[in-house]
C-alpha cells in the first residue's frame, strides 16, 4: 500500500526482514516485522539549512517463522557440518543441532531449519519468499509464519565439504551446542558452492509476481569466491512461481560486479537486487568495513546500479552440476558466456546530497554517519498511483546487526550489550529519480 496525501506526504505499509546473530550465532527465531511508514519529501532542504529526518516508521505487528510442521521454529543458529532435515515433499533442508533451548538452558539435543534471512517480497496471495544465505535456499511462508515451499538451488550452488553437502557457514554458535556442532568446520572453506555467508543475499519478484530472481552476494567458490579480487561474477535463477507450490526453475544468468576502486583490488559485493522491468534491474553493490561503528568511517563504494539480461547468456543446465564453474578459480569468466550488461546509477555517498538532510559519509562517529550495511530496494511513484509515471522515490534501509548497548535476547529475556561500545540505529534513506518505464514495476 502506497499513497500521497492531500498535503503532499505520503503514507504505506513496510515488511522488513532482521537476519540472523552476530559474533556467533544465537537460537533467533526469524521473523518479519510490519512497519507503518510516513514520507514527508523536503525538496528545498540546503546543506546550510538541512531538514533532518523526514521518514517516520511505526511499529505494527511480527511474524515469526516455523517449519513446515508449523510447530518447530526455525533458527538462526549455523547448520551443522554435515547432514540435514526432511519433510514429505521438501528437499533436504538446513538444519542446527542444538542444547535445550539454545540459549544455555537445559540438555535436551534439539533440531531446526536454520535460516539467515536476507530478501523477503510479498507473493500475490499474502505469503511471504524469503532467501537465505544458508543453504542458500529460497523459502515460502504462509502469513502465519509456516513453511509450505523451499527451492534448493543447482547443485554448483550447494555448499560441498569432504565430498558431501556441507550447509554451514563456519559460524560458531554463541552458546555451546553438542559436541562437533556450531564449533567450526574442516575445512572453514567450502571448495565449492556458495562461500560463507554470501548465499542469496538478494531476491525479488517480477511486477505481476508470477516470477521469482534471486542472486548470490559474490561468486561461488570454485568460480573465484574465495579471493577478493576474483569473486566478480555471481549467478542469477529465474524462477516461473505462477504455481507457487511447485517452482519452475527457467533461466540463470551471469552477472558481472563491480570493482570497489580503479586499481579492482577488491570486488564490491551484491547487498540487494530490484526487478525494474523486462530485463532490467537495481543491484545495490557496495564496500564493507566502512561507516558508523566501524575501523574507517568513510565507504568508497556505496550504490544502487542498473543491470540489464536481455542479452546476457542464458547458461542454465550448461554450468549447473557440483562440479561446473562459470569461471576459473581466479575469477576469470569462461569464454563463450555474455554477462549481463551492469551501469552505474545512484552513488549513496556524495555529502552533497547527505549533508542537506543532516547526514554523512566519513568524518565524525556519530549517529548520523552512515552504517556500514545497507541491505534493502524498494520504489514506489512519486504521484501515487499504479500507473506509467517515470518519477519514483527509491528506499534503501540499513542493516545495523543489533549493535546496540540496551538490547535483549530470547524474546526479551536476557539483557545484551555489543562488545564494540557502539549504538547504531536503523537508517533508511530516501532518492527521487526519472526512469522512463512503460508500466508500473509492482501493484501499488
Amino acid at each position: 500500500m502506497w499513497e500521497k496525501n492531500k498535503d503532499g506526504s505520503y503514507k504505506g505499509v513496510l515488511y522488513a526482514l532482521p537476519d540472523r546473530g552476530w559474533q556467533g550465532t544465537i537460537n533467533y527465531q526469524p521473523r518479519i516485522h510490519k512497519f507503518g511508514i510516513t514520507f514527508t519529501p523536503k525538496p528545498s532542504a540546503t546543506v546550510a539549512a538541512p531538514s533532518g529526518p523526514n521518514l517516520v516508521f511505526t511499529y505494527m505487528d511480527t511474524t515469526l517463522l516455523y517449519g513446515p510442521d508449523g510447530k518447530t521454529p526455525c533458527t538462526g543458529l549455523d547448520a551443522d557440518p554435515t547432514g540435514h532435515i526432511s519433510y514429505p515433499g521438501f528437499p533436504p533442508l538446513p538444519g542446527a543441532t542444538f542444547l535445550g533451548d539454545g540459549w544455555g538452558n537445559g540438555n535436551t539435543i534439539q533440531r531446526a531449519i536454520t535460516i539467515d534471512g536476507e530478501g523477503l517480497a510479498l507473493g500475490n496471495d499474502g505469503t511471504f519468499w524469503i532467501s537465505d544465505e544458508y543453504g542458500p535456499y529460497v523459502y515460502q511462508f504462509k502469513p502465519n509464519g509456516k513453511m509450505i515451499t523451499a527451492i534448493r538451488p543447482v547443485d554448483a550452488i550447494i555448499p560441498m565439504r569432504n565430498g558431501t553437502e556441507s550447509f554451514s557457514a563456519n559460524s560458531p554458535y554463541l552458546f555451546p551446542g553438542p559436541p562437533g556442532f556450531g564449533n567450526g568446520v574442516i575445512p572453514a572453506d567450502n571448495p565449492t558452492g556458495r562461500d560463507n555467508n554470501k548465499g542469496f543475499e538478494g531476491m525479488t519478484l517480477s511486477g505481476d509476481r508470477k516470477t521469482l530472481f534471486v542472486a548470490l552476494q559474490a561468486a561461488d567458490n570454485q568460480e573465484g569466491g574465495l579471493k577478493a579480487t576474483g569473486r566478480r561474477y555471481i549467478r542469477l535463477l529465474k524462477y516461473d512461481i505462477t504455481v507457487s507450490s511447485s517452482p519452475r526453475f527457467a533461466r540463470e544468468y551471469v552477472v558481472p560486479l563491480p570493482f570497489q576502486n580503479a586499481a579492482h583490488t577488491k570486488v564490491a559485493a551484491e547487498s540487494e537486487i530490484f526487478h525494474i522491468q523486462d530485463g532490467s534491474f537495481f543491484i545495490l553493490a557496495r564496500d564493507s568495513g566502512a561507516g558508523h561503528g566501524q575501523a574507517s568511517p568513510t565507504s568508497v563504494y556505496r550504490h544502487i546500479d542498473i543491470f540489464n539480461v536481455d542479452l546476457a547468456t542464458n547458461i542454465k543446465g550448461q554450468h549447473d552440476c557440483s562440479t561446473c564453474a562459470i569461471a576459473d578459480a581466479n575469477g576469470v569468466l569462461n569464454t563463450g558466456i555474455t554477462p549481463a550488461e551492469y551501469c552505474s546509477f545512484i552513488d549513496f555517498n556524495i555529502n552533497a546530497q547527505l549533508n542537506r538532510f543532516g547526514v554523512h559519509n566519513g568524518g565524525v562517529q556519530d549517529q548520523f554517519l552512515l552504517n556500514e550495511k545497507w541491505e534493502s530496494i524498494g520504489m514506489v511513484p512519486v504521484d501515487g498511483k499504479h500507473g506509467d509515471d517515470d518519477e519514483w522515490f527509491v528506499f534503501s534501509l540499513s542493516d545495523n546487526d543489533f549493535i546496540t548497548q540496551d538490547g535483549f535476547l530470547n524474546f526479551g529475556q536476557s539483557p545484551y550489550k555489543d562488545a564494540s561500545g557502539f549504538n547504531l540505529d536503523n537508517q533508511a534513506l530516501v532518492f527521487r529519480i526519472k526512469l522512463p518505464i512503460h508500466s508500473a514495476p509492482f501493484p501499488v
